[in-house]
């Protein structure tokens, strides 16, 4: 897999415990791309995805990004297309370069609305354009355990023609690995419960976030801010290895369907 606007690695983190291998991965801000060299540090990596010509990193079998948000949020001003910061046509420039067998897109709530929907559409008119038919669903980060809602549109894109009308991808969510992971949030509701998950969250980056039993107190973490805007922009890695495993089902139960129609349908 490519990963694009990659940040700390939530996307590659789940990926790789699903047993995917990281081709790549671009990011621009210099403290995200630090933590990705720290665990990623043999991979292949790009500062800025409007200069990745899709050829750098060999052969891909799925791009996957969170593309910036800040056009679409609800806390915003939601210019939409019209925000400097909306980089969808840089994502789906390298698509059409690269033609990869699965997309996975990410972003915030407000993109299904964003443009009275019209920005939305425009995505699967892009897709559809070039061949994938897409599916989405808005997936909480509590669904997977977390103890908060964070509520992220998730979109599965994939050739066209194989499936027909049906949903292949979201169909049931009965093998969720709820609260596996984060076992030790009970009394979510305190500060103390939250900050027990953010410590245990942090650890996948270098250095501590400092400890106190309320947030809001001045106990260090305006110190450690950059640490925790990479964590409140990441993906969760949970939802990310659930996404990871159901490509590889279906890859293993469709392959011949799929690799066909990908080499027929997709251009």
């Amino acid at each position: 897999y490519l990963s694009l606007f990659s940040g700390i690695g939530g996307f590659d983190l789940g990926f790789d415990r699903a047993g995917m291998v990281c081709a790549g991965q671009v990011e621009f801000d210099e403290k995200a791309r630090a933590v990705l060299a720290k665990h990623w540090p043999d991979v292949p990596r790009l500062n800025d995805v409007r200069e990745v010509n899709g050829d750098e990193f060999g052969s891909i079998d799925l791009i996957c990004g969170g593309f910036p948000c800040q056009p679409h949020s609800l806390a915003g001003k939601r210019r939409g297309s019209d925000d400097e910061r909306d980089l969808w046509g840089e994502f789906f420039r390298i698509v059409c370069a690269v033609k990869p067998r699965w997309i996975v897109a990410e972003n915030v709530f407000g993109l299904l609305s964003s443009e009275n929907g019209r920005f939305f559409g425009s995505i699967l008119r892009d897709l559809a354009g070039i061949g994938y038919d897409a599916e989405w669903e808005v997936l909480p980060a509590s669904l997977f355990g977390a103890p908060h809602k964070r509520e992220r549109v998730f979109l599965i894109a994939y050739p066209s023609g194989i499936t027909g009308e049906r949903r292949i991808f979201f169909n049931g969510f009965d093998d969720i690995p709820r609260n596996k992971q984060w076992s030790t949030t009970k009394g979510i509701k305190s500060g103390r419960g939250w900050k027990r998950w953010l410590i245990e969250a942090s650890s996948h980056l270098d250095g501590e976030i400092s400890q106190s039993d309320f947030l809001g107190v001045d106990d260090g973490v305006s110190e450690e801010m950059d640490r925790i805007k990479t964590l409140g922009n990441a993906v969760v890695p949970q939802i990310a290895e659930w996404i990871g495993r159901r490509i590889n089902e279906l890859d293993a139960a469709q392959a011949p369907e799929f690799v066909n129609a990908h080499n027929t349908e997709v251009g």
